[in-house]
């Protein structure tokens, strides 16, 4: 009777009046006309992983369900297929395009991912060992990566590969619209870009190049962008594409003053060879001219609280960096700050406390928040503002929160921010500490790590990250609309910053990056 039950329950649920229940249904029509994966999944987290330091592997996530396997639990785990890199460090996201392409640190292959297939579509090209920094165009026509240990800037277009000198080089960049390539050197005040030259038989060399190649017949060189820099680590391109960012780190970085150059994109241009040497006073500024409401704008913009990521959302420019205290117990250490500038007025905001360490990401997600991933985070103004409550009082505040992950809000130019987890240390019995949610394989109940990842998952209110080499993962806020198979939990964790329990959807090895494969757009990402 017991048997005959289960295989009744069974029956039942596999088959109804109606015909057969479909646990994953889909749509006749998906988004942008984007097929059916494999995996049937249509809002997955795609996550770079190491498994040994001598394998890895990209996993796909359930972002909808927080699950790493299917609702029947008949597929424990979605992997892409042929893929099997030992370090992939970096996801480069094109959902628009349903394309990724992932850099290994290891041997600086960057391989493309096919979202539709989900399967490796073989390496597009190779930037050597300790590859620190890809770019991509989205629609896969150049490829540039930074290869440290031969000092070159690769550069991949046309099928052919281009090996610039460029020693140093540790961040490369292109604009979505593949007009525009810059790199930066580690401890430098140059900024670098990539010229296109006419194709004659006898081509003319800019003045003030550091390199073409081919030796023979040059086709592609790499010069400097004349004015002045303060230890350039980053660019990023207004929602328009007619102003690029340079963010100059300035202290954080061995340099003199933080700030961010507004430069018109225009004169970037890969196809403008510049015709006078750009380190000469007398070459043409790229700087854009900024105007406010009371006249002339100095550019750069000096942002005091550092700098060495942005986004922006077409009002503000948000940008995320360290400040070094120069006075005080803290004298000699950096402090995470958030600082807005107004890209009507100009104006920069008074800088807001964040996470200290090397911030690397910001992204825009669900109930106008922003969250900002850092690296290193321990050993700033936090850490020892933590060790020196314990010392006092015998326990912490979120002064004293020392994690790498920041949420605040858009929209206003002094934006409250939360340390995301809000953890409490405690040594005394008045006082209850607050521990990390699930805490990683190091079983620190304080400190996640450095936050290397980070998605948004459009529209289901959460973001997920790689933090301290796990998959974690946060509610922006409640989900109006939740599913079925997370409606109980939305409804109870659904407060801005809590953690969702990630047991369902840890990952088998050290986390890197996280994307989500599905965003509407690349901009989401």
């Amino acid at each position: 009777m017991i048997a005959s039950g289960i295989l009744l329950a069974t029956a039942t649920l596999a088959l109804s009046g109606c015909g057969v229940v479909v646990l994953y249904k889909t749509p006749e029509y998906p988004y942008s006309g984007r097929p059916v994966p494999p995996s049937k999944m249509l809002e997955r987290v795609l996550v770079a992983y190491s498994a040994t330091g001598t394998s890895g592997g990209l996993e796909i996530l359930d972002g909808l369900r927080n699950l790493r396997g299917n609702v029947q639990n008949t597929t424990k785990t979605f992997f892409i297929s042929g893929y099997s890199e030992a370090q992939p460090i970096s996801i480069l996201n094109f959902p628009e395009q349903t394309t990724g392409y992932v850099l290994s640190y290891n041997d600086g292959a960057l391989t493309d991912i096919n979202y539709s297939k989900e399967a490796a579509g073989g390496t597009v090209t190779n930037f050597g060992p300790q590859a620190s920094s890809a770019a991509a165009s989205p629609l896969g026509l150049a490829f540039a990566g930074t290869a440290q240990q031969a000092g070159q800037l690769v550069f991949f277009t046309g099928g052919v590969t281009y090996y610039l000198n460029l020693p140093g080089v540790n961040k490369v960049v292109i604009n979505p619209g593949y007009s525009v390539v810059l790199a930066m050197v580690q401890n430098s005040n140059t900024l670098y870009r990539i010229v296109k030259l006419p194709a004659t038989p006898n081509p003319v060399l800019p003045p003030g190049y550091v390199d073409c190649e081919p030796l023979l017949l040059p086709a592609y060189c790499v010069v400097p962008v004349a004015g002045k820099y303060d230890r350039p680590v980053n660019v990023n391109f207004s929602v328009d594409g007619s102003t690029a960012y340079v963010l100059n780190s300035g202290p954080e970085n061995g340099g003199t003053t933080a700030s961010v150059a507004f430069l018109d994109t225009s004169a970037l241009n890969i196809d403008s060879v510049p015709t006078v040497d750009p380190l000469n006073p007398s070459a043409p500024s790229p700087m854009s001219t900024l105007t406010g409401p009371t006249g002339p704008v100095a550019n750069p913009i000096l942002i005091p609280g550092g700098v060495t990521a942005s986004n922006s959302d077409g009002t503000y420019l948000y940008l995320a960096g360290q400040q070094l205290q120069t006075s005080g117990p803290y004298k000699g250490l950096f402090a995470g700050n958030l600082t807005t500038v107004n890209l009507t007025t100009y104006a920069a905001s008074a800088p807001v406390s964040i996470s200290d360490g090397t911030h690397t990401k910001l992204l825009f997600a669900d109930n106008n928040s922003l969250w900002i991933a850092a690296s290193n985070c321990a050993n700033g103004v936090r850490a020892a503002t933590a060790a020196a409550e314990l010392a006092s009082q015998g326990f912490t505040d979120q002064a004293g929160n020392y994690n790498c992950l920041t949420m605040t809000t858009t929209g206003t130019s002094t934006p409250p921010a939360t340390i995301i987890p809000a953890v409490v240390q405690s040594n005394v019995s008045s006082v209850t500490p607050v521990v990390v949610p699930n805490a990683n394989t190091n079983q620190n109940q304080y400190y996640y790590g450095s936050a290397t990842g980070l998605c948004w998952v459009q529209n289901y209110y959460k973001v997920f990250t790689g933090y301290g080499g796990q998959v974690h993962a946060f509610y922006t806020g409640p989900n109006p609309n939740p599913i079925v198979e997370t409606q109980q939990e939305d409804a109870n964790g659904g407060t801005p910053g809590s953690e969702i329990d990630n047991i369902n959807f840890t990952v088998q090895g050290t986390v890197f990056d996280v994307a989500y494969m599905d965003a509407e757009t690349n901009a989401a990402d």
